[in-house]
């Protein structure tokens, strides 16, 4: 287990370097031109397949990292460049952990390299949770999922919302209720494979931000799967069912639910990508600050100038702390016992819409134009207290974890 350290090694110097150079010269100038098309933006992932950056090796490499700092540090790099164009390379991967967090090493090895292609030919994937009644009640989930044991097929019914790369994706990872009477613990993932009948793109969502990312429903009418579809197995979730049905008669501990599993191991790569954008920001705002001259003096000469800039250098250093405790846990295997995952998640998130929105302060009349990237960066910004858990769920996570309720 690697000791915490807020000093990077050589090699994730070079790889953070690296990141930021793809940012500064690929990302950053193709970002205003994303963002109106409100499309997602093939040349910009082809580019990053060829160097390397959209593959399964690079997030493989930085997931292992033994400090636990190699995705968080990732995403901060990219998203500094653009949180829509980031999002878009780095969207694939929740699907992934979705598969890594659930599935058998055989599926891992399957269906995760399907998910990005080749850099000759990319292709993307999306996890596919939420639903029009079952956001952040992941308990009132209705997409259904029914074995045909004569076929050792799964029949899956239902309409997913909000999916990142939903409908264009080459590989679907789908949540399903499975036993309906266990709610939220009678859950289970589902690949739905490239091409299969009865999956379909329902509405495309025209977004405030990350619009370069696409975002639409998918339907899915009766569309089977093959029995190894389910991750992790028949045997093991029947044997899941089992422990929550028992546990549920006798009021036992809580079974976990698999998209939690997913959004858990994920919340820290969240709150980086937060981190990212909220640095973006105050970086322009910054220059913006030391440049701009009122009263025959640069305005960071003004109190009330200098004053937002320190608080923003300093919530964004102090999520950036959070996101690395989060992330070097998990890698170390240490559960969060203070939620500090949410905890990361939730003060990064916030801290991006905070920063942002003082960063158009700073600007004025300009930071309210698209002539600057802090109106983009303030529009993208609104997403980070929404999805993966909202900034109420994760108080509640947090509040149920320190008071030991269970977390439903």
């Amino acid at each position: 287990m690697a000791e915490f350290t807020l000093d990077l090694n050589d090699d994730q110097k070079q790889v953070r370097d690296w990141l930021h150079g793809f940012a500064a010269d690929v990302i950053r100038p193709a970002a205003s031109e994303w963002d109106e098309r409100e499309e997602t933006p093939w040349p910009v992932i082809q580019e990053a397949a060829k160097v390397g950056i959209y593959s399964l090796d690079f997030y493989a490499q930085q997931f292992f990292d033994p400090t636990g700092l190699g995705i968080p540090v990732a995403m901060e790099e990219l998203f500094w460049g653009d949180a829509g164009i980031a999002l878009s390379i780095v969207g694939t991967g929740l699907a992934a952990v979705g598969v890594l967090a659930n599935g058998t090493e055989e599926q891992i090895g399957t269906w995760i390299p399907q998910m990005y292609g080749d850099a000759n030919d990319v292709k993307v994937a999306a996890f596919c949770s939420s639903e029009p009644d079952a956001g952040s009640d992941v308990g009132s989930m209705r997409t259904r999922a029914v074995y045909d044991e004569a076929k050792d097929e799964w029949i899956l019914n239902g309409t997913k919302t909000w999916a990142t790369n939903g409908g264009i994706a080459n590989v679907h990872v789908v949540v399903a209720v499975v036993d309906p009477e266990l709610g939220s613990k009678g859950h289970a993932s589902f690949i739905v494979p490239p091409a299969t009948p009865g999956l379909s793109q329902g509405q495309k969502f025209k977004k405030h931000g990350i619009r370069a990312s696409h975002t639409a429903e998918v339907v899915l009418e009766d569309a089977r799967v093959p029995g190894h579809c389910l991750l992790g197995g028949k045997e093991k979730l029947d044997e899941r069912l089992a422990r929550a049905r028992e546990r549920a008669k006798s009021g036992g501990e809580r079974v976990k639910n698999a998209a939690m599993a997913t959004f858990e191991a994920s919340r820290p790569a969240v709150g980086a990508m937060a981190v990212g954008t909220a640095r973006a920001a105050y970086e322009v705002a910054l220059d913006y600050a030391k440049t701009r001259t009122q009263f025959g003096r640069p305005i960071i000469d003004n109190q009330g100038i200098a004053f937002q800039l320190a608080d923003m250098r300093t919530r964004i250093d102090a999520a950036r702390l959070l996101v690395w405790r989060a992330s070097w846990m998990a890698s170390a295997g240490k559960p969060f016992t203070s939620a500090e995952g949410s905890m990361s998640k939730l003060f990064a998130s916030e801290t991006a819409k905070s920063v942002t929105a003082q960063a158009v302060q700073i600007l004025g009349g300009n930071g309210f134009t698209r002539e600057y990237p802090v109106e983009r960066m303030h529009r993208d910004a609104a997403i980070y207290t929404i999805f993966e858990g909202t900034s109420e769920i994760q108080r509640l996570v947090i509040a149920r974890t320190l008071s030991g309720m269970p977390i439903r």
